[in-house]
């Protein structure tokens, strides 16, 4: 004759209970509001990168995105319009976030985030947007000073960002246009047209940057390369003939005078 078993069945209440908390963690997830992403974005930027009135959810929302020089910073401006985001996940435990700014785009940003042990990776997908620089005048100096007017246009060519065991590595490739620029320390409008391109690590070589003049009477070059987590950049500027007077003020704030050129250092 079988012995009676000695493990009685869980009760009904508990496997309610325990389906309620999973349901309950499901819901949070799936309609966790976008506030909190507000808040993650601008605790990991330690306040340089806010998200001003906030709507929908963490998955799929919209806000108004401020960049200030910090916590306690007076500077601060904000992105004409609202941007918007739909992050989808994949079967293959990753990430599709898709980013749309009023102001911006004509098509969505697309990043493939892949979330890794050690860190993270975003793939951005190529793609072209145009921005304010008025934009940086929120992050302070220099950027307040020079108060640089102009339009940004950012191309990526598959660039990847990597950030594993808390070390920064770029791959791919980037550039920034600087159009039409002008500032409120030179009479002169605009100084020029600037062209600031990123290449990705390749084989033994880190991440490196070059800044060229497109043209304009204020003439700037370039080149830096990524060190740890920090940028190196030396470079120089200089007056197209004709343009000196016009340009003196500027170039003794922008860096360390040599003669007629001024020596910039960053990093």
């Amino acid at each position: 004759m079988m012995k009676a078993s000695n493990h009685l069945a869980a009760p009904p209440w508990r496997w309610a209970v325990f389906g309620a908390v999973l349901g309950l963690i499901a819901a949070t997830l799936v309609f966790a509001p976008a506030a909190w992403l507000g808040k993650a974005l601008s605790i990991s930027s330690q306040g340089r990168v806010v998200l001003n009135e906030p709507s929908g959810t963490v998955w799929n929302g919209s806000g108004q995105l401020l960049l200030s020089g910090g916590l306690g910073s007076r500077d601060a401006t904000t992105l004409p319009g609202r941007v918007h985001w739909r992050i989808i996940p994949t079967p293959t435990l990753k990430f599709r976030l898709l980013i749309d700014a009023d102001c911006c785009t004509t098509q969505n940003i697309n990043v493939l985030l892949t979330p890794r042990l050690s860190g993270l990776t975003a793939e951005i997908q190529p793609s072209q947007s145009t921005w304010p620089a008025t934009l940086l005048t929120g992050l302070g100096a220099p950027f307040n000073t020079i108060d640089l007017q102009a339009t940004l246009k950012l191309n990526t060519q598959l660039l990847r960002l990597e950030w594993l065991n808390k070390q920064l590595n770029l791959k791919g490739m980037a550039s920034l246009d600087i159009l039409d620029a002008s500032t409120r320390l030179s009479t002169l409008r605009p100084v020029g047209s600037y062209r600031l391109s990123i290449q990705g690590s390749q084989a033994a070589s880190a991440p490196s940057l070059n800044l060229e003049t497109l043209n304009g009477s204020l003439l700037l070059s370039g080149s830096g390369q990524l060190t740890g987590n920090r940028w190196r950049f030396n470079g120089e500027a200089s007056a197209a003939p004709g343009s000196e007077a016009a340009l003196n003020n500027f170039l003794d704030i922008l860096g360390r005078r040599v003669g007629p050129r001024s020596i910039i250092t960053v990093g």
